[in-house]
């Protein structure tokens, strides 16, 4: 009987200690469960200014290639204006000679 006593002893201790292991596992889920939320609340939100970063880049871009090509635009027509001058200086020069 004594033996039978211990055994059942044992047992009992085995679990509680497995019923006690069982619910710091489950909290320990839970933890994890709701931090796995948390974290994907926090990549929907960075995936979101991620895309509206991405646009703001497009848009800066396409803005700087405007002003670039008005730059170049500009040049062009002072560079045809100046080309102009010379030309009626020359013009002048030729017709004193």
């Amino acid at each position: 009987m004594a033996d039978l006593s211990v055994t059942l002893s044992e047992i009992e201790y085995k679990l509680k200690r497995l019923i006690s292991l069982k619910k710091q596992l489950e909290e320990e889920n839970n933890r994890l469960i709701r931090r796995n939320e948390e974290l994907q609340v926090e990549l929907e939100g960075l995936v979101l200014e991620n895309s509206e970063l991405k646009d703001k880049i497009n848009k800066l871009v396409i803005v700087n290639v405007l002003e670039n090509d008005k730059e170049v635009e500009e040049s062009r027509q002072l560079i045809k204006t100046l080309v102009k001058e010379i030309d009626k200086c020359v013009a002048m020069l030729n017709a004193e000679q």
